[in-house]
């Protein structure tokens, strides 16, 4: 199987493709972040040579994307998480502000793809670009894989638990580390989702009948529930890693 790396820009034909491949992996309510989605557009407009997908013999196999940013090295400087990074990101580009870091925004591998190791290719590729192009600083707000079966701890304390290897329980977080990565802190409210709460029903294929906090399968933290006012907000934390 020969594996090849493009950017979005260079196969355009192939979004929806990448689109059906990529969605499988998260759950429908990671999509509903409003602050994220007025960036999209213009990420693809201003950094399309940070959105990349590897192709195993011509179809899509896994892709990843990231932004570029201004940071001074300082933990308390780094964007609250992922919709604020995003946001940075956009503002220095539009104020003509020279970014020297980069921050992963997503990685994943169509399912059928698995245990091949592209989730690496996919960000040893994406260092390889921000080196290249002068950001020496890689982090990354890490969606761990299992914390949601863990959502009624803190991110603080997930990040903490360790195998007898000295590893992360976590697998996602394991394969950073793997990579040389070392985490940084929890990114709180990387991904803020509010709607009705017919639309978190929709969301989360499962009921809400009473107000309160739900377990809500993909969900890192509790979805926050008031049927009195008809809303629900989820805030889901992250964790910041860097890299190299």
């Amino acid at each position: 199987m020969e594996f090849t790396v493009v950017t979005v820009a260079d196969r355009p034909d192939q979004n929806d493709e990448a689109e059906a491949a990529f969605r499988e992996r998260w759950p429908e309510f990671v999509f509903h972040d409003q602050l994220a989605n007025a960036c999209l557009e213009r990420v693809d407009q201003y950094f399309p040579q940070f959105q990349i997908r590897v192709l195993a013999d011509g179809a899509v196999a896994a892709g990843g994307w990231g932004v570029p940013f201004v940071w001074d090295g300082k933990l308390d400087q780094l964007p609250e998480g992922f919709r604020t990074a995003l946001a940075q990101s956009i503002d220095e580009h539009e104020a003509g502000q020279a970014p020297n870091g980069f921050s992963f925004m997503a990685a994943a591998v169509a399912r059928k793809f698995d245990k091949l190791g592209l989730a690496t290719h996919v960000l040893n590729a994406l260092i390889e670009r921000a080196q290249a192009a002068g950001l020496e600083a890689v982090v990354a707000p890490v969606r761990p894989t299992w914390k949601d079966r863990y959502a009624q701890f803190s991110m603080a304390d997930y990040a903490q638990w360790r195998r007898e290897d000295g590893l992360s329980i976590d697998p996602w977080i394991r394969t950073h580390q793997r990579m040389g990565a070392t985490i940084l802190k929890p990114a709180p409210n990387s991904m803020v989702v509010e709607g009705s709460v017919t639309e978190w029903e929709g969301w989360a294929g499962m009921p809400f009948p009473a107000s309160g906090g739900y377990c809500v399968p993909g969900a890192l933290n509790l979805v926050e529930v008031d049927r009195e006012n008809d809303v629900a907000i989820y805030r889901e934390d992250n964790l910041w890693l860097r890299h190299r």
